[in-house]
C-alpha cells in the first residue's frame, strides 16, 4: 500500500531517512536491499558517491548495519560492498562463543534441567549472565565500523545524523542514542527518550543484545551506569527517531514479512506441544517483527488524516506528511532458516533440546529462533539475495521515492550486478 499522496516533500530538499530494524542474523536481508538501491541509482545515471540517506537509524543488528553505512557516507556503494563481504563471510564464531555453554554440559535437554532446578543453581553459581558470550562481536565491529569518521562526515555535510536504540533494564525506558549537529534537540515521549551522545561500540553492543541470548551492556546515563538490552524491546515506534531527526521521507527495511500468508507450512507441520526453541522463537518474533508493521500503519493513517485537512489549516497541527516506503522479505525467513538450522553450533542445538540431526518437523519448530542466531554464510547469502530480489521487484517505487529516472541503458544493470557480486 503506497503512502497517501498529500503534498509529498520534494526529493531535492527533504532529508531522507533510512530505518534498519532488528532481527539478529536476519539483518543480512538489509544488505541485499542496499545493493539493489545502489544498482538502481547507477542505472538512473546518478554519479554521486555520497550516501543517499542523510539520516540513518538502526536497531539491534540493524544498528550495526546503520553505523557501518553512516561511517562510509562519503562512498555509499563501496561501503555497501564492504558490509556485504562481512555478512557473506560470517561464521557463528565471529559473533558468539558457544563454549560459554560449558556450564550446562549435560545430555539432558534444557527444559528438563530447568524443571529439576539444576540449571538455575548452576547458573547462579557460575555467574552466567546470558546463554551466549558475544565477546567476538566487538572485534568485528572495530573492523567494520570506523566510528571515528562520523564527526568529519557530518562536518562535510555527508551525514546529518546517526541514531541507534536500546532498552534500559533499569528504568524500563526505550532510549534513542543519537549523534548529530548541535542544533538537534532531544525529545521525550512516554517511556521513550532521546539522548545526544558520541556513538561508541558499547552502544552498538547494547542495541544488539538479544534478551537472554547475549549479555546486557553497561552505558553511562548522565553520570550513572544503566544496563541495556536489545533496542527492539519496548520499541513501539521504530520510525519515530528518523522523523524526529528531521526526515520527511523514510525508507524502512523490515526483517520479516509484513503480511504472513496462511498455510505456508504443510498441514499439521507444527502440531503437538511446542518445543523450547519454538516458544523462544515466537517470543523473539513478537519483539522484533510486530512493532514496525504497527508503526507503518500509524504513519499512513496520519498521512490519510492530513489529506482530509484543507491546506490552509494544516499549519495548525504538529502533524506532518511523511513519504514512506517499506521493503520487507517476500518469503518467510523462518522457513529459509529451517533449511540451514543444521549449521548452528552443536552446543546451541543441544542447549535448546534439539538433536544434533533434527528431523524436518523439529527444524521447523526451532526455525524462528534459528533465524536470529544463524550467523552462517549460506543463510546470510540467501537472505542478501532475497533482499536484492525484493528491492528490484519494487524498482519503480524506489525510483519514485528518490526521484530517479529509469535508465535506457541495458548494460547498466549487468554492470551493477557484477560489481555487487
Amino acid at each position: 500500500m503506497p503512502p497517501v499522496p498529500n503534498e509529498p516533500p520534494s526529493s531535492e530538499t527533504s532529508p531522507t531517512g533510512l530505518v534498519l530494524t532488528g532481527g539478529g542474523a536476519r539483518a543480512a536481508y538489509q544488505v541485499g536491499v542496499l545493493q539493489a538501491i545502489g544498482r538502481l541509482r547507477r542505472s538512473a545515471g546518478e554519479r554521486s558517491r555520497i550516501n543517499p540517506f542523510q539520516i540513518i537509524t538502526g536497531t539491534s543488528a540493524g544498528a550495526i548495519n546503520a553505523a557501518a553505512l553512516a561511517c562510509g557516507a562519503d562512498d555509499f556503494e563501496a561501503t555497501v560492498r564492504m558490509i556485504g563481504r562481512a555478512w557473506s563471510g560470517l561464521g557463528p564464531g565471529q559473533i558468539y562463543r558457544a563454549d560459554a555453554l560449558s556450564v550446562v554440559r549435560s545430555d539432558a535437554p534444557w527444559a528438563r534441567l530447568l524443571s529439576a532446578g539444576w540449571l538455575i543453581a548452576k547458573w547462579r553459581r557460575s555467574g552466567l549472565r546470558s546463554l551466549l558470550d558475544n565477546a567476538p562481536l566487538r572485534q568485528v565491529l572495530e573492523q567494520m565500523v570506523p566510528l571515528q569518521r562520523l564527526d568529519d562526515l557530518m562536518a562535510k555535510g555527508h551525514l546529518d545524523a546517526l541514531a541507534v536504540t536500546a532498552s534500559s533494564y533499569g528504568s524500563g525506558e526505550h532510549v534513542t542514542f543519537y549523534q548529530a549537529g548541535p542544533q538537534q534537540q532531544p525529545w521525550v515521549r512516554s517511556k521513550r527518550v532521546a539522548v545526544p551522545v558520541r556513538i561508541t561500540y558499547d552502544h552498538l553492543l547494547a542495541s544488539s543484545a538479544i534478551p537472554f541470548v547475549f549479555p546486557a551492556a553497561a552505558l553511562d546515563m548522565g553520570g550513572h551506569v544503566e544496563y541495556f538490552g536489545d533496542g527492539s524491546m519496548r520499541q513501539s515506534a521504530p520510525l519515530s527517531a528518523a522523523i524526529h531527526l528531521g526526515a520527511r521521507r523514510v525508507l524502512a527495511i523490515g526483517s520479516g514479512r509484513v503480511e504472513e500468508p496462511q498455510a505456508v507450512l504443510a498441514p499439521n507441520a507444527l502440531t503437538g506441544y511446542p518445543s523450547l526453541a519454538q516458544i523462544a522463537g515466537h517470543a523473539l518474533s513478537s519483539i522484533f517483527l510486530d512493532s514496525l508493521t504497527a508503526d507503518v500503519e500509524r504513519v499512513r493513517r496520519i498521512n490519510a488524516t492530513l489529506s482530509l485537512i484543507p491546506l490552509e489549516e494544516r499549519h495548525r497541527t504538529s502533524l506532518r506528511h511523511v513519504e514512506l516506503l517499506l521493503i520487507a522479505p517476500s518469503q518467510r525467513v523462518d522457513v529459509i532458516a529451517a533449511r540451514h538450522a543444521h549449521a548452528l553450533p552443536p552446543a546451541v542445538r543441544s542447549l535448546l533440546g534439539e538433536p544434533s540431526m533434527p528431523r524436518a518437523e523439529e527444524a521447523l519448530k526451532g526455525a524462528a529462533l534459528a533465524s536470529y542466531l544463524l550467523f552462517e554464510k549460506a543463510f546470510t547469502r540467501e537472505l542478501i539475495a532475497l533482499g536484492r530480489s525484493d528491492a528490484m521487484e519494487q524498482r519503480d517505487a524506489i525510483r519514485r521515492f528518490f526521484g530517479w529516472r529509469r535508465s535506457e541503458d541495458p548494460q547498466a544493470g549487468l554492470t551493477a550486478q557484477r560489481r555487487d557480486a
